[in-house]
């Protein structure tokens, strides 16, 4: 079920309020623009009409995978789905959950946890993009292609996402490992991330077992990232 309201602050945090009454999964709330939308480490996420703002509940089980590789979950599932729109090979997704059109950043996906929910938060450029300080940005409109009705495509998006949630948790993560790397930066690329303990630079070298990324350094020190932002150099 798809709720949809005109204005919100914040399609998560309306989903987080409903998660702790107790809602179902499955449920999914979308907003034709938010006041107070927001991205990772509370970036402000511009949200003008014509784009899509949407975030579902997910309530892990026992025997589900750690509930942070929901981020791959959501990745693969967009990327599916934008592949209706542009070539595969104009796609790429950058670690965790950035998608990527023509190597510009074009969605955004916000994981938080509630109580014994996940809020996971889908933000798309459809007809609008922000002019972002430290990375180029672009909406399939910019890219030159009609973009589809918010509503239809969170529609869309809902069972992409359902799809992909129940191989998760039917199958193992390793399924959802196996597409995102099938579908991200290939081994080798030159990566920066900015995490908590600084800057680290080095070649990918894929995905640990439970989604973390692999980078090498240039003195052959190997990193396990589970947390950081992500540059590609």
């Amino acid at each position: 079920m798809i709720r949809h309201v005109h204005t919100t602050a914040s399609t998560n945090d309306d989903l987080a309020a409903l998660a702790r009454d107790g809602a179902p999964e499955g449920i999914w709330l979308r907003a034709d623009t938010q006041t107070g939308g927001r991205g990772r480490q509370g970036r402000l996420w511009v949200s003008p009409p014509g784009n899509l703002y949407a975030s579902t509940i997910v309530r892990p089980r026992t025997g589900d995978p750690r509930a942070p590789s929901l981020a791959l979950v959501a990745a693969v599932a967009l990327d599916t789905l934008l592949q209706g729109w542009l070539a595969p090979e104009r796609l790429m997704i950058k670690w965790p959950n950035d998608l990527l059109a023509d190597g510009a950043k074009i969605s955004g996906i916000l994981l938080e946890g509630v109580g014994d929910a996940v809020v996971v938060g889908i933000g798309v450029n459809l007809a609008h993009h922000p002019d972002l300080p430290d990375r180029p940005a672009t909406s399939l409109a910019a890219l030159g292609l009609s973009p589809p009705d918010p509503a239809d495509f969170a529609a869309e998006l809902a069972a992409s996402f359902a799809a992909w949630l129940a191989r998760w948790r039917g199958e193992g993560l390793g399924v959802v490992l196996a597409r995102w790397q099938a579908r991200a930066h290939p081994p080798g690329t030159a990566l920066r991330v900015n995490a908590a303990e600084g800057a680290i630079d080095g070649l990918y070298e894929g995905l640990e077992a439970d989604g973390a990324l692999r980078l090498k350094s240039a003195d052959g020190r190997a990193h396990v990232v589970h947390a950081g932002d992500i540059f590609l150099l």
